[in-house]
Protein backbone atom coordinates (compact mmCIF):
# COMPACT_ATOMS: atom_id res chain seq x y z
CA UNK A 1 0.00 0.00 0.00
CA UNK A 2 0.83 3.62 -0.90
CA UNK A 3 2.09 5.66 1.84
CA UNK A 4 1.76 9.75 2.10
CA UNK A 5 4.71 11.38 3.88
CA UNK A 6 5.66 14.43 5.00
CA UNK A 7 7.76 16.99 3.14
CA UNK A 8 10.07 16.97 6.57
CA UNK A 9 10.56 13.06 5.85
CA UNK A 10 11.20 13.37 2.20
CA UNK A 11 13.43 16.27 2.97
CA UNK A 12 14.96 13.62 5.90
CA UNK A 13 16.03 11.10 3.22
CA UNK A 14 16.52 13.06 0.26
CA UNK A 15 20.41 12.66 0.49
CA UNK A 16 20.00 9.18 1.44
CA UNK A 17 21.40 6.60 -1.39
CA UNK A 18 19.01 4.29 0.07
CA UNK A 19 15.60 6.04 -1.49
CA UNK A 20 15.25 7.66 -5.16
CA UNK A 21 13.35 10.70 -5.74
CA UNK A 22 10.64 10.09 -8.79
CA UNK A 23 9.03 13.05 -10.52
CA UNK A 24 5.68 12.55 -11.92
CA UNK A 25 4.71 15.56 -13.60
CA UNK A 26 5.63 16.52 -17.15
CA UNK A 27 9.06 16.75 -18.61
CA UNK A 28 8.92 20.53 -19.54
CA UNK A 29 7.72 20.82 -15.37
CA UNK A 30 10.96 18.91 -14.12
CA UNK A 31 13.32 21.15 -16.56
CA UNK A 32 11.91 24.23 -14.66
CA UNK A 33 12.76 23.00 -11.06
CA UNK A 34 12.72 20.04 -9.40
CA UNK A 35 14.06 18.20 -6.18
CA UNK A 36 17.37 17.30 -5.28
CA UNK A 37 18.59 14.37 -6.98
CA UNK A 38 14.77 13.55 -8.59
CA UNK A 39 14.64 11.76 -11.83
CA UNK A 40 11.74 12.41 -14.12
CA UNK A 41 9.10 9.51 -14.99
CA UNK A 42 6.72 11.73 -16.37
CA UNK A 43 3.07 10.38 -18.14
CA UNK A 44 3.94 9.66 -21.12
CA UNK A 45 6.76 7.24 -20.22
CA UNK A 46 4.03 4.69 -18.61
CA UNK A 47 2.38 4.08 -21.84
CA UNK A 48 2.90 2.68 -25.52
CA UNK A 49 2.67 4.66 -28.43
CA UNK A 50 -1.10 3.08 -28.62
CA UNK A 51 -2.05 4.50 -25.55
CA UNK A 52 -1.86 1.22 -23.72
CA UNK A 53 0.55 0.68 -20.43
CA UNK A 54 3.41 -0.90 -20.93
CA UNK A 55 4.01 -4.89 -20.36
CA UNK A 56 5.80 -5.56 -16.90
CA UNK A 57 9.19 -6.73 -18.62
CA UNK A 58 9.16 -2.62 -20.42
CA UNK A 59 8.17 -1.10 -17.05
CA UNK A 60 11.06 -2.81 -15.20
CA UNK A 61 13.34 -1.35 -17.75
CA UNK A 62 11.81 2.05 -17.09
CA UNK A 63 11.70 1.86 -13.43
CA UNK A 64 15.52 0.50 -13.72
CA UNK A 65 16.87 2.41 -16.17
CA UNK A 66 15.20 5.40 -13.96
CA UNK A 67 17.73 3.64 -11.19
CA UNK A 68 14.60 1.85 -9.14
CA UNK A 69 16.28 -0.71 -7.81
CA UNK A 70 14.94 -4.31 -5.99
CA UNK A 71 16.45 -2.72 -2.76
CA UNK A 72 15.91 0.86 -3.49
CA UNK A 73 12.79 2.75 -1.74
CA UNK A 74 10.20 5.26 -4.53
CA UNK A 75 9.47 8.81 -3.50
CA UNK A 76 7.13 10.36 -5.50
CA UNK A 77 5.99 13.55 -6.16
CA UNK A 78 3.67 15.23 -8.46
CA UNK A 79 2.00 19.10 -9.31
CA UNK A 80 -1.42 20.41 -8.66
CA UNK A 81 -3.98 17.55 -8.94
CA UNK A 82 -2.02 14.35 -7.50
CA UNK A 83 -3.29 11.65 -10.65
CA UNK A 84 0.38 11.74 -12.18
CA UNK A 85 2.00 10.66 -8.52
CA UNK A 86 -0.83 8.38 -7.96
CA UNK A 87 -0.97 6.48 -11.18
CA UNK A 88 2.59 5.76 -11.21
CA UNK A 89 2.27 4.17 -7.58
CA UNK A 90 -0.63 2.39 -8.31
CA UNK A 91 1.43 0.95 -11.55
CA UNK A 92 4.41 0.15 -8.90
CA UNK A 93 2.29 -1.47 -6.79
CA UNK A 94 0.56 -3.55 -9.65
CA UNK A 95 4.33 -4.81 -10.07
CA UNK A 96 4.44 -5.91 -7.19
CA UNK A 97 6.05 -3.07 -4.71
CA UNK A 98 4.67 -2.15 -1.58
CA UNK A 99 7.27 0.65 -0.51
CA UNK A 100 6.69 3.09 -1.88
CA UNK A 101 5.75 6.35 -0.70
CA UNK A 102 4.18 9.76 -2.25
CA UNK A 103 5.20 13.10 -0.85
CA UNK A 104 1.68 14.61 0.70
CA UNK A 105 2.52 18.16 -0.41
CA UNK A 106 3.06 19.10 -4.37
CA UNK A 107 6.29 20.70 -5.80
CA UNK A 108 4.71 24.34 -6.08
CA UNK A 109 4.35 24.16 -2.30
CA UNK A 110 7.65 22.67 -1.55
CA UNK A 111 9.31 25.38 -3.18
CA UNK A 112 6.73 28.14 -1.29
CA UNK A 113 7.95 27.03 1.81
CA UNK A 114 11.79 28.09 0.92
CA UNK A 115 12.90 24.75 0.11
CA UNK A 116 15.85 24.17 -1.70
CA UNK A 117 15.30 23.29 -5.50
CA UNK A 118 17.28 22.76 -8.71
CA UNK A 119 17.67 22.75 -11.86
CA UNK A 120 19.79 20.78 -14.06
CA UNK A 121 19.89 17.39 -15.11
CA UNK A 122 19.92 14.34 -12.49
CA UNK A 123 22.73 11.67 -13.72
CA UNK A 124 20.86 8.24 -13.40
CA UNK A 125 22.51 4.81 -12.18
CA UNK A 126 20.65 2.39 -14.15
CA UNK A 127 19.49 -0.81 -11.68
CA UNK A 128 17.48 -3.84 -11.75
CA UNK A 129 14.28 -3.69 -10.77
CA UNK A 130 12.41 -6.95 -11.02
CA UNK A 131 8.29 -7.45 -10.95
CA UNK A 132 5.90 -9.49 -9.38
CA UNK A 133 2.82 -8.60 -10.54
CA UNK A 134 -0.28 -8.04 -8.39
CA UNK A 135 -3.13 -8.90 -10.03
CA UNK A 136 -5.63 -8.25 -7.34
CA UNK A 137 -5.14 -4.34 -8.04
CA UNK A 138 -6.11 -4.81 -11.60
CA UNK A 139 -9.42 -4.28 -13.35
CA UNK A 140 -9.56 -5.67 -16.94
CA UNK A 141 -12.62 -5.10 -19.54
CA UNK A 142 -13.13 -9.02 -19.03
CA UNK A 143 -13.59 -8.42 -15.40
CA UNK A 144 -15.82 -5.52 -14.98
CA UNK A 145 -18.29 -6.71 -17.60
CA UNK A 146 -18.55 -10.09 -16.05
CA UNK A 147 -17.94 -10.21 -12.58
CA UNK A 148 -21.06 -9.52 -9.98
CA UNK A 149 -20.63 -7.94 -7.27
CA UNK A 150 -18.86 -4.89 -8.01
CA UNK A 151 -19.37 -1.02 -7.44
CA UNK A 152 -17.85 0.77 -10.51
CA UNK A 153 -16.91 4.63 -9.22
CA UNK A 154 -16.53 7.19 -12.40
CA UNK A 155 -13.35 9.91 -11.25
CA UNK A 156 -14.31 11.96 -14.24
CA UNK A 157 -16.11 15.15 -14.55
CA UNK A 158 -19.88 15.20 -13.76
CA UNK A 159 -20.00 16.42 -17.45
CA UNK A 160 -18.63 13.69 -19.04
CA UNK A 161 -20.39 11.14 -16.73
CA UNK A 162 -23.89 12.35 -17.66
CA UNK A 163 -22.90 12.41 -21.39
CA UNK A 164 -22.67 15.83 -21.57
CA UNK A 165 -19.14 16.22 -22.70
CA UNK A 166 -17.55 16.16 -26.52
CA UNK A 167 -14.37 14.28 -25.54
CA UNK A 168 -15.95 10.73 -25.77
CA UNK A 169 -17.27 8.84 -29.37
CA UNK A 170 -20.00 7.55 -27.25
CA UNK A 171 -20.88 10.03 -24.41
CA UNK A 172 -21.80 8.32 -21.18
CA UNK A 173 -20.75 6.02 -18.63
CA UNK A 174 -20.33 2.22 -17.65
CA UNK A 175 -23.80 1.36 -16.12
CA UNK A 176 -24.46 1.25 -12.94
CA UNK A 177 -21.44 3.30 -12.32
CA UNK A 178 -21.18 5.84 -9.53
CA UNK A 179 -20.27 9.10 -10.23
CA UNK A 180 -17.04 10.50 -7.54
CA UNK A 181 -15.35 13.16 -9.64
CA UNK A 182 -11.83 13.26 -9.34
CA UNK A 183 -11.41 16.89 -8.27
CA UNK A 184 -13.54 16.71 -5.07
CA UNK A 185 -10.36 14.55 -3.60
CA UNK A 186 -7.76 17.11 -4.41
CA UNK A 187 -6.22 18.70 -1.85
CA UNK A 188 -6.15 22.26 -0.89
CA UNK A 189 -3.45 24.47 0.07
CA UNK A 190 -0.84 22.70 -1.03
CA UNK A 191 -1.49 19.67 -0.70
CA UNK A 192 -1.78 16.32 -2.43
CA UNK A 193 -5.45 14.91 -1.24
CA UNK A 194 -8.26 16.10 0.62
CA UNK A 195 -7.96 14.73 4.42
CA UNK A 196 -9.44 11.36 5.33
CA UNK A 197 -12.03 12.73 7.30
CA UNK A 198 -13.13 14.77 4.10
CA UNK A 199 -12.74 11.94 1.52
CA UNK A 200 -14.81 9.47 3.99
CA UNK A 201 -17.64 11.96 4.02
CA UNK A 202 -17.23 12.57 0.22
CA UNK A 203 -17.64 8.40 -0.11
CA UNK A 204 -20.23 8.16 2.18
CA UNK A 205 -22.67 10.92 0.55
CA UNK A 206 -22.27 9.17 -2.74
CA UNK A 207 -23.23 6.21 -1.05
CA UNK A 208 -20.69 3.88 -2.16
CA UNK A 209 -20.96 0.15 -1.06
CA UNK A 210 -17.88 -0.96 0.71
CA UNK A 211 -19.28 -4.33 0.67
CA UNK A 212 -18.39 -5.08 -2.70
CA UNK A 213 -15.35 -4.69 -4.31
CA UNK A 214 -14.90 -1.36 -6.08
CA UNK A 215 -13.65 -0.48 -9.49
CA UNK A 216 -12.58 3.18 -10.16
CA UNK A 217 -12.15 3.98 -13.72
CA UNK A 218 -11.76 7.59 -15.21
CA UNK A 219 -11.25 7.72 -19.47
CA UNK A 220 -7.68 6.56 -19.71
CA UNK A 221 -6.42 5.80 -16.05
CA UNK A 222 -4.91 8.33 -14.37
CA UNK A 223 -7.54 10.34 -12.46
CA UNK A 224 -8.83 6.66 -11.48
CA UNK A 225 -5.75 6.67 -9.76
CA UNK A 226 -6.99 9.50 -7.58
CA UNK A 227 -9.43 7.80 -6.33
CA UNK A 228 -8.12 3.93 -6.39
CA UNK A 229 -5.60 5.84 -3.85
CA UNK A 230 -8.16 7.45 -2.04
CA UNK A 231 -10.19 4.60 -1.00
CA UNK A 232 -7.13 2.35 -0.33
CA UNK A 233 -6.10 4.43 2.17
CA UNK A 234 -9.93 4.36 3.66
CA UNK A 235 -9.65 0.69 3.61
CA UNK A 236 -12.13 -0.41 0.97
CA UNK A 237 -11.20 -3.30 -1.70
CA UNK A 238 -10.52 -1.38 -4.41
CA UNK A 239 -8.98 -1.86 -7.83
CA UNK A 240 -8.08 0.13 -10.99
CA UNK A 241 -9.48 -0.52 -14.31
CA UNK A 242 -7.04 1.42 -16.34
CA UNK A 243 -8.43 0.62 -20.15
CA UNK A 244 -11.62 2.71 -18.31
CA UNK A 245 -13.99 4.49 -20.23
CA UNK A 246 -11.84 4.79 -23.73
CA UNK A 247 -11.41 1.03 -23.90
CA UNK A 248 -15.00 0.56 -22.83
CA UNK A 249 -16.71 2.76 -25.31
CA UNK A 250 -14.80 0.74 -28.31
CA UNK A 251 -15.67 -2.43 -26.98
CA UNK A 252 -19.40 -2.34 -27.96
CA UNK A 253 -20.94 -2.90 -24.36
CA UNK A 254 -23.88 -0.71 -23.28
CA UNK A 255 -23.46 2.83 -22.04
CA UNK A 256 -25.63 5.21 -20.03
CA UNK A 257 -25.90 8.05 -21.78
CA UNK A 258 -29.15 10.33 -20.34
CA UNK A 259 -28.85 12.59 -23.35
CA UNK A 260 -29.56 15.60 -21.69
CA UNK A 261 -33.37 14.59 -21.19
CA UNK A 262 -32.99 12.19 -17.79
CA UNK A 263 -33.81 8.86 -19.08
CA UNK A 264 -30.67 6.35 -19.36
CA UNK A 265 -30.26 5.00 -22.72
CA UNK A 266 -28.43 1.74 -23.72
CA UNK A 267 -26.07 2.07 -27.06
Amino acid sequence: MTKYVSADWVASCISDPNFLIIDTRYSMRHLMGHLQSAVNVPPPKVRNPQGQLLSPHEFSGLFGAAGLGDCITPILYDGYDGRNSAFVAWILEYLGRNDTHIMDIVYDEWKAQNREVFYRPVPRTERQFTSHINPAVRASLDYVSNAEGLTLVDTRTLEEFEGRSDADQIPGHIPGAINVAWQALVGRDGKLLCGEDEARRIIEDAEIDGSNTIVTYCKVGARAAVGYQTLKRLGFDVKLFDGSYSEWEKSGLPVENPSGEGDPVSV
